[in-house]
């Protein structure tokens, strides 16, 4: 990059871009003390929880999650749903074989989504229906709890200033470069851009977060709000049925998860391409918001560094404030800290991925676990 002078467009561009990466990382400063952390003894879960586990073609995973949901800790009550969604590899077995004869597991047999409905948020319609619960706690077969992860989510969840819903954000496991690049952007872009606190307190649908992943939420709450069949055609169903919670009069909020779970959403890179390929397109709600997410990134984390490489100490700066913040995420996936220098390449694999992403979908060629998007 060519040197510019002090106030050139270039210079600019790249003094902006440092001054929101500086602002990003000390913005995440705040949200860390803000956070939600689970209590390291939790109280005794009064009532019936239900964990419900929707599960299609998850028989070489699924065994360590079960395990880790009968191990759980200081629920009383407590139910295990595994709804086989059409699973042609043995899933069904592998849980019972695992469960053991456990009374507190059934596994359902799922129906087939209808038509215009997606897979996933149809099978958690079908759990929550068939639930007990007055928490419901939906996970994923990729992901392994602690022993004491319910009962600490659900005080996460009605702690002071209570929530309908909850999200304790799991840490991600990781395999191969392509996770390393871009697995730690997911807890690192809301922590950098979402005032936590406030975001609890409002009921604005647009500042909802929410990770399927692990989700907890208060069974009426999710009654009121119209339950998964409200968001059956949504690629992006956790954070739809967060929104539409809030639209119902609900709170809620995310947090810190790294101690309670464990997920390894992709094996592979081909399987993380394909995972993010499906999805990315509706992170933005848009083409245009896309575009306009994809240009900030550029500014705020990709021009700064390329200037220092020039010799801008400004960009210096915000390149340094970039790899910091991704330092402060950096619980929430197990990668080595320094892979924290990458920031500008994880940025533009994103940005790369979600390119690959809409072209998927203005071609109608996106497809999941062999259904069609």
């Amino acid at each position: 990059m060519p040197a510019a002078g002090p106030f050139s467009p270039l210079h600019l561009l790249v003094t902006s871009g440092s001054v929101l990466a500086v602002a990003g990382t000390l913005h995440q400063l705040v949200n860390r003390r803000r956070l939600r952390r689970p209590p390291t003894t939790p109280p005794a879960v009064g009532g019936p929880v239900s964990v419900l586990v929707p599960a299609r073609d998850e028989a070489p995973r699924i065994a360590p999650t079960i395990t880790s949901l009968l191990a759980q800790r200081g629920v009383g009550d407590l139910e295990v749903l595994v709804l086989d969604d059409g699973s042609t590899d043995g899933t069904a077995d592998v849980v019972r074989t695992t469960a053991g004869g456990d009374p507190r597991l059934r596994v359902l047999p799922g129906m087939p989504p209808p038509a215009g409905t997606l897979g996933k948020p149809h099978a958690c319609a079908q759990l929550a229906a068939a639930a007990r619960g007055e928490v419901l706690v939906f996970v994923d077969a990729d992901v392994v709890l602690a022993p004491h992860a319910v009962a600490a989510a659900i005080a996460m969840l009605r702690a002071p200033e209570p929530l309908a819903l909850l999200s304790p954000w799991p840490r991600q496991a990781v395999s191969g470069p392509l996770a390393r690049l871009v697995q730690p952007l997911l807890a690192w872009s809301w922590l950098t851009t979402l005032p936590l606190r406030a975001a609890e307190r409002s009921h604005r649908p647009s500042m909802a977060v929410a990770n399927g992943q692990f989700l907890v939420v208060e069974a009426d709450a999710l009654a009121r709000a119209g339950g998964w069949r409200a968001v059956d055609g949504e690629v992006l169903d956790d954070i739809a049925l967060a929104r539409a919670v809030r639209r119902s009069g609900g709170r809620t909020g995310v947090g810190d998860g790294s101690t309670l779970a464990t997920c390894r959403m992709y094996d592979t890179g081909r399987d993380l391409h394909a995972g993010y390929r499906k999805s990315l397109w509706a992170a933005f709600g848009s083409p245009v918001g896309a575009v306009a997410v994809g240009a900030a990134l550029l500014v705020v984390y990709v021009v700064p560094p390329v200037a220092a490489l020039a010799g801008s100490r400004v960009g210096a700066l915000g390149y340094v404030a970039g790899v910091a913040g991704r330092v402060l995420a950096a619980r929430f996936t197990a990668t080595p800290p320094w892979d924290a220098v990458g920031h500008p390449a994880s940025v533009v694999t994103t940005l790369g991925l979600l390119v690959s992403s809409w072209i998927g979908r203005v071609r109608g060629t996106l497809t999941w676990k062999g259904r069609s998007l």
